[in-house]
């Protein structure tokens, strides 16, 4: 006979996580809300980028996007159903401030404001992000994130944010997964604004973190009491334990991790820099004072994880330093999981996950509260005759993902809450819209949205947690 209570949660389907445990869902400025040029918003690097021939699967771009900016109230109520505690949103800075400087856009501000008393009224937690890849091209056209000045230009953006939503939003991210930004968009070339550099993509990161502290100055002068940054660290394993393939995993954790670790929660920069990089690490965009607005201390991290890295060594892409990119470090990336994939070609290791949590929490004993801010799947959805949109594999995908979680706060790594990304379908960069992320549908002919299984999957699951803290 079975000792489980019959009205145990079936945890195989529904991991069960702790009382307080954050549900939430995920979304960003660009992938969703369209009206690109409606309400005085101004063009960011991403409308640049994505209107230039050959940057973007099929010429596709976030003109309309899901159209959210006209149908959020729709959207509000997708989120109300769901039950989520809290919807993590991003501003787009275009909106504000469409040249990067000056006065806001009051329109702009209107627009969040709106979504935020939505949300209220919903009973749903707003969490926002400040930057989610959005730079006013304005900005990118007097030298975007490889200098200074955008890092100071944030600090204002961020006052015209705060002072409008302040009174109303209890969690605020400062960045979203800088890593993209100043490595993908300015080495990579692959996003906007689609640069290929040595030096100026290292800047670039550098000074994202500058942004980073100087917005967490202002947030914490505005009376805000729960700030954070949101990286996508990644975990990182060698093909092999030879002496070269461990050489290029320490380069490689450089570039993916310790860029952003090390200065925000040791106060140091990497000590791997001059083997990662050489000459082109030559820390000319530092100052004296830059380590400690950096590392302001934080009130919690949000960690974004889809799939784990395997590396091994290499040569160089580019035989001359002088024209060699950041990304550049003489690691070639492999698959060896044997493991299913998502669509997007990445395999599905959860256990992974697992293991960069409790890794991350021992490096860093001062490490804040962790969220996880953005985990999901690209899948091959259908759509049944009768209308139901069968995801199967996202919601293994889910399941097993928020189990690994589950594993990870068992190990003792403080992990507070979970986004799922992303509630909607939407424009996944230079991918288009090939690729579906949502566990919400869009057909992007009509607008219209359904639910797909994950969504009811999710609904579940969080009944499940909430019956679960209520017995406890």
């Amino acid at each position: 006979m079975s000792s489980t209570s019959p009205h145990a949660p079936d945890t195989a389907r529904f991991p069960v996580l702790p009382p307080g445990f954050v549900f939430g869902t995920a979304t960003a400025s660009y992938q969703i809300e369209g009206a690109h040029d409606e309400d005085g918003r101004g063009p960011s690097i991403w409308d640049t980028f994505s209107h230039a021939p050959g940057r973007t699967a099929g010429g596709a771009t976030g003109d309309i996007a899901c159209d959210h900016y006209h149908r959020y109230r729709e959207d509000v109520e997708l989120l109300r159903r769901l039950g989520v505690d809290s919807y993590r949103f991003s501003v787009a800075w275009p909106r504000i401030q469409p040249r990067g400087t000056g006065p806001a856009n009051t329109k702009g501000l209107d627009f969040y404001d709106r979504l935020t008393d939505a949300l209220l009224e919903a009973g749903v937690s707003p969490a926002v992000t400040l930057y989610h890849w959005d730079l006013p091209q304005a900005l990118e056209d007097r030298g975007g994130w490889r200098v200074r000045e955008t890092a100071e230009a944030f600090a204002e953006y961020t006052r015209l944010v705060v002072e409008r939503l302040g009174d109303r939003v209890g969690r605020w991210i400062t960045l979203n997964e800088p890593f993209c930004s100043a490595f993908v968009g300015y080495a990579e070339g692959r996003h906007a604004p689609g640069a290929r550099e040595g030096t100026g993509a290292l800047a670039a990161a550098h000074h994202l973190l500058l942004a980073h502290g100087n917005a967490v100055r202002v947030l914490r002068e505005a009376g805000a009491s729960q700030i954070g940054i949101t990286l996508n660290l990644d975990r990182i394993h060698a093909a092999s334990s030879s002496p070269a393939d461990l050489a290029a995993l320490r380069r490689a954790e450089t570039l993916h991790n310790e860029v952003w670790t090390e200065p925000l929660f040791n106060g140091r920069y990497p000590t791997g820099e001059s083997e990662t990089w050489g000459e082109l690490a030559d820390g000319s965009y530092r100052r004296d004072g830059d380590l400690d607005t950096i590392g302001t201390p934080l009130d919690f991290v949000g960690l974004n994880f889809y799939r784990p890295l395997t590396v091994s060594d290499a040569p160089h892409a580019e035989a001359h330093a002088s024209r060699r990119t950041a990304m550049d470090i003489r690691v070639a990336e492999s698959d060896p999981y044997g493991t299913r994939h998502t669509t997007m070609g990445w395999p599905v290791v959860p256990a992974a996950f697992t293991e960069l949590l409790v890794d991350l929490s021992a490096r860093y004993p001062n490490l804040p509260p962790v969220y996880i801010t953005e985990n999901g799947s690209a899948e091959a959805d259908t759509v049944s005759p009768d209308g139901a949109v069968r995801d199967t594999d996202r919601v293994a995908y889910l399941r097993d993902h928020l189990a690994a979680v589950s594993a990870a706060i068992d190990a003792g790594v403080d992990v507070r809450g979970y986004y799922c990304w992303s509630l909607l379908d939407n424009f996944e960069w230079a991918r288009g819209y090939g690729q579906r992320f949502g566990i919400v549908r869009v057909d992007y002919e009509t607008q219209e949205r359904t639910p797909k299984d994950s969504y009811h999957w999710f609904r579940e699951l969080i009944t499940v947690n909430r019956a679960s803290a209520q017995e406890h």
